[in-house]
């Protein structure tokens, strides 16, 4: 166990002061603030929705919404494999969509529908242009509240554009989810009216066209907002301009095709398969492909980075081929589960997440992205992993040579090039102190090619 901190820190002095942050400052209150708002939505919307739909219509249309839920947030989840972000940003976003967004939507919606047929006295138009003008505006804006706040308050969750893609759909999920119980609800409620039932029901043909067809209209929508916002988290940080103007630029993009979608029924009979085929699946394939490709080349920037932490002894040489395959990854953390069980599954879990944030880490720092904190965070890191190699060496080692042809490598002695330092700077009785099969590493120096940290701007 190491006795020192994992980063230098300097002794207080008579003259420091510390200021206490204010009761509002404090994170349990930002945290039960945010959940009593979020609970407090999810109150409300629920009586609205009941009260539209009434009982059985609500319980129908819930039944019916749920079904494509886990399907979205499995793929969702599969595109942030790479480098997971934590789970509590995926139920807010999930959270915010389906209580904050959907209340703010219809409430929203149902004001400016009514004042708008007021104002005109034309109700079938004033229906016309909400759908067309005021929902997209209204609907993408409160979706990408939620991924400006992540945005913002979660930064270090949020580096690039897989990111984006993956707080903007899983946010869209949850704001379809509401909106289809709405849906189906009416549905069935019209067909309890008219007696319909079977496949020429109302409730069969929404089911159709929201669930079976259109399940990823939302999440298309609202992905390019977040396709803006990880543009943006990967520009420099002198590019303020760039930075303000790219979240912009996707909010509007997602407006757009929003509307361009709900306008579909105005261009004919047909328009609505006209506009599905022509745009919606197109669009779908290519978002589809872009993300992919992004996740690709996260896994190359693995691959890429990760070797100079070999050569100064932090990490083995077979690992950066490893966790820079998902398919090595996963024999690794069933390798470590089978012989050591779930616990050691889980260590080399976390060993991969972090291994991949520290090479994202130094490709910011190599292209002057990184922040003033590059080297505490780096230090967190490289701790944190040197702290799960006894479980994750041996299973990346086992993965590596399960999915590559065996390569001749020459052995090297790596000498501990700061002797005594080493000692000093982790304490005696650390676990670096002991023979391992591998280098031990140096007492803890940033190992930078380039400026130091202070050279990096924000």
């Amino acid at each position: 166990m190491a006795t020192c901190p994992p980063y230098p820190t300097r002794p207080p002095t008579r003259t420091h002061t510390h200021t206490h942050p204010h009761w509002w400052q404090r994170p349990w209150v930002r945290y039960g603030a945010l959940i009593t708002l979020l609970a407090l939505s999810g109150l409300v919307i629920l009586a609205l929705v009941r009260e539209q739909t009434g009982t059985q219509g609500f319980l129908v249309g819930l039944g019916l919404a749920v079904l494509p839920v886990p399907l979205l947030m499995a793929a969702f989840r599969w595109l942030d494999r790479v480098e997971p972000g934590p789970w509590r940003n995926l139920l807010f976003c999930f959270a915010w969509g389906a209580c904050a967004a959907a209340l703010i939507a219809i409430v929203a919606n149902s004001f400016a529908t009514r004042w708008i047929a007021t104002a005109t006295a034309d109700p079938a138009g004033a229906d016309t242009l909400g759908a067309t003008v005021i929902a997209p505006v209204v609907e993408e804006s409160a979706k990408a509240a939620a991924v400006l706040l992540v945005f913002l308050f979660r930064r270090r969750d949020f580096t690039g554009i897989v990111d984006g893609v993956v707080i903007a759909g899983v946010t869209a999920t949850g704001f379809a989810f509401t909106e289809n119980i709405l849906y189906l609800g009416n549905a069935f409620g019209t067909d309890q009216l008219t007696g319909d039932s079977g496949i020429a029901s109302v409730t069969a043909a929404t089911f159709f066209v929201r669930i079976v067809m259109s399940p990823f209209a939302h999440p298309l929508f609202t992905v390019l907002t977040g396709i803006g916002f990880g543009l943006a988290a990967l520009s420099a940080g002198r590019h303020r301009l760039r930075r303000a103007l790219l979240p912009l630029a996707g909010l509007l993009l997602a407006m757009g095709v929003h509307a361009l979608w709900n306008g579909s029924a105005a261009f004919g009979e047909y328009g609505f398969f006209a506009v599905y085929g022509a745009f919606m699946v197109p669009s779908f394939g290519l978002l589809t492909w872009l993300v992919i490709w992004t996740r690709q080349r996260e896994l190359g920037t693995v691959r890429a980075e990760l070797p100079v932490y070999v050569m100064a002894g932090w990490l083995a040489p077979t690992e950066p081929y490893a966790l820079g395959s998902m398919r090595a990854r996963r024999i690794a953390r069933r390798h470590a589960s089978r012989h050591a069980g779930k616990e050691a599954a889980r260590a080399v879990a976390q060993y991969e997440a972090y291994a991949t944030s520290l090479a994202f880490l130094r490709q910011r720092g190599r292209r002057g992205r990184a922040g003033a904190d590059f080297a505490v965070r780096e230090r967190e890191l490289l701790d944190a992993l040197w702290h799960r190699r006894e479980v994750a060496r041996p299973a990346l080692d086992y993965a590596a040579r399960a999915t590559a042809p065996p390569v001749p490598v020459a052995a090297r002695t790596w000498p501990h090039p700061y002797g005594a330092a080493y000692g000093s700077a982790y304490g005696p009785g650390h676990p670096a102190a002991a023979p391992t099969p591998y280098p031990a590493p140096a007492a803890y120096t940033p190992y930078h090619p380039y400026s130091p940290p202070s050279h990096y701007r924000p």
